[in-house]
């Protein structure tokens, strides 16, 4: 029977330390958030692309939609478009991305007490802002 060198047990015993640290800290490792490429406030989707982008809109449309474009996205994961009137939050949506890319929306029906300045924060999980977009309700 042949025994390892005490010399060669504690280099095996710290090798197996240093790769059980680094395959734990790999564990814990969170992907990256998703990556926000495109956001804009429109009329509609057509065939997932916004129709009619703008910084204002007419309360007569009866809806406004917040189009998001996400790339890359590695792994599956929640966004969210947080809707403020002035600075009070009237609505959360969560969304769910799944990679490689991912586009999704909201949106919010419009009534006559919703004119004036309005903004959608986007955020990621751990309510990092992305993007705030900024836009009117007028008659």
């Amino acid at each position: 029977m042949t025994y390892m060198k005490p010399h060669r047990i504690k280099h095996f015993f710290l090798l197996a330390l240093g790769m059980a640290v680094m395959l734990t800290a790999h564990a814990d490792a969170q992907a990256p958030p998703p990556t926000l490429v495109y956001g804009t406030m429109c009329e509609s989707i057509d065939n997932f692309h916004p129709v009619d982008p703008a910084v204002v809109f007419s309360i007569s449309k009866g809806e406004i939609i917040c189009f998001t474009t996400f790339d890359p996205v590695l792994e599956k994961t929640n966004v969210f478009h947080k809707w403020y009137k002035r600075e009070q939050l009237i609505s959360r949506a969560r969304l769910t991305l799944q990679p490689p890319k991912w586009s999704s929306f909201s949106s919010m029906q419009l009534r006559k007490a919703d004119k004036g300045p309005w903004r959608v924060e986007i955020t990621d999980t751990n309510d990092n802002l992305l993007q705030t977009l900024r836009f009117s309700i007028s008659d």
